[in-house]
């Protein structure tokens, strides 16, 4: 499509310049996704990024000698998005052990696909982390949920996470002890109150994939979406201050002016920009780093805890050594909300009992407390909303659909879609 061009105020504040055909706010995951497929059907775009870089909250910081990423993430192979729009081998991604390790007052359980690793599925026996008829509740929900096609589970009926495992038969004693310590940390709610579609949907992912990091962090993901972007249409460092009839108005006052504009921020910011527009509620988390001197686990597994003292906790260096630059294991654990410097040093004590070794020596290197990290998704709820929100004006994130890196890809595609309909039916 060929931009038309108009006179007036151009994207450099000059007169005469011509306008872009969309101008895309937010250079997280569905800002990328969004631009990356306008510019692909040749449309003159420029995306704004307020922050130093890209990524929104998938970026990466080096402290103390540390990669560290801006909460605890971990990248899914399965999700389709991803599959379609990165080079996994460029992000040297090494995997977690499938499974996880759960600690419990009778000592540690693993819960594991025992067709990945049959020999480390012992604790799946009945009697031990779960009864007979749990084992079969849960092959069968698992089956239904890996074989299934996705557009099935997109469109069964809904409720909460906490309905769907009993309508599944699996007992309140497994719930207990597994589901919902475990799922709190991909939910970011210890209700078990998400939607149970997106439930389905999450365990299918994780079934059918593997969970990795990148061995630059999770920023590497957003970057590499970056790198594929022609030259001209990435702005770091440049807020936007509102959407006008004419295109946006930058902090500095100075106007851009497009045909189309497509708001990609997080769900609060994109309020602001199109007043009206629904902010779910957010879950906010609280990352904790830890240096020690010996790793408490070689193992790189993710370990969650029965008595919900913390959402879960990982060795990184297990996973990618290079996260450390002198030797030192980093230890990640995670927490609903923002505690206080007590409830930091409780978490520290139940890390000692958890991972059974002396945590008194271990340096909190790194706090990251996130707000809306996620947004909440209590079911029943849909799993996206459109990306028209006016005449020209469209809206993408995962608040508009679910909450996932796949969930943010999607809806950035959906709202590119969207505007290139617009643009050549007239409708924008």
């Amino acid at each position: 499509m060929t931009p038309r061009t108009t006179t007036g105020s151009g994207p450099d504040g000059s007169p005469g310049s011509a306008p872009y055909d969309t101008v895309v706010v937010g250079a997280g995951a569905a800002g990328l996704a969004c631009a990356g497929d306008l510019s692909a059907a040749g449309l003159r775009v420029l995306l704004l990024e307020a922050g130093d870089a890209v990524g929104g909250r998938m970026r990466t910081d080096r402290v103390a000698g540390f990669t560290l990423d801006r909460g605890f993430q971990v990248f899914n192979t399965a999700y389709p998005q991803v599959k379609r729009r990165l080079m996994l081998k460029a992000l040297r991604l090494r995997p977690f052990t499938p499974g996880v390790l759960i600690h419990t007052d009778d000592g540690p359980l693993r819960f594991t696909d025992p067709s990945r690793q049959p020999a480390r599925s012992l604790d799946l026996l009945p009697g031990r982390l779960m009864s007979g008829r749990d084992l079969l509740a849960v092959s069968a929900l698992s089956a239904r949920d890996a074989l299934a096609p996705a557009s099935v589970l997109r469109h069964g009926s809904d409720g909460t996470t906490l309905d769907a495992l009993a309508a599944a038969g699996v007992s309140p004693r497994l719930v207990e002890t597994f589901f919902r310590p475990f799922l709190s940390g991909v939910f970011l709610e210890d209700r078990l109150e998400t939607s149970a579609r997106f439930f389905h949907l999450v365990w299918r992912s994780m079934l059918r994939g593997t969970l990795c990091l990148p061995a630059e962090g999770i920023g590497a993901v957003p970057a590499q979406l970056a790198a594929r972007l022609p030259a001209d249409v990435l702005r770091t460092g440049t807020a936007v201050r509102a959407v006008t009839p004419r295109g946006v108005t930058l902090a500095d006052g100075r106007e851009v002016a497009s045909r189309t504009v497509v708001v990609a921020t997080g769900a609060r910011t994109a309020a602001e920009l199109l007043p009206g527009l629904r902010v779910p509620d957010g879950r906010t988390v609280t990352t904790l780093y830890h240096a020690a001197a010996r790793p408490p686990l070689e193992e790189p597994v993710l370990v969650v805890d029965a008595r919900r003292r913390f959402l879960n906790t990982c060795v990184l260096t297990a996973v990618q050594p290079g996260f450390s630059s002198d030797g030192r294991a980093l230890v990640s654990t995670s927490v609903l909300g923002s505690p206080d410097a007590t409830a930091t040093e409780t978490v520290r004590r139940d890390l000692g009992e958890v991972y059974g070794t002396d945590t008194g020596g271990w340096e909190l290197i790194h706090r990251v407390t996130v707000a809306d990290a996620l947004p909440a998704m209590p079911g029943p709820t849909p799993l996206f909303r459109a990306a028209r929100w006016a005449r020209g004006r469209y809206t993408c994130g995962d608040h508009r659909a679910t909450a996932s890196l796949q969930g943010a890809l999607a809806s950035g595609a959906r709202a590119a879609r969207t505007v290139l309909e617009d643009l050549r039916s007239g409708a924008a």
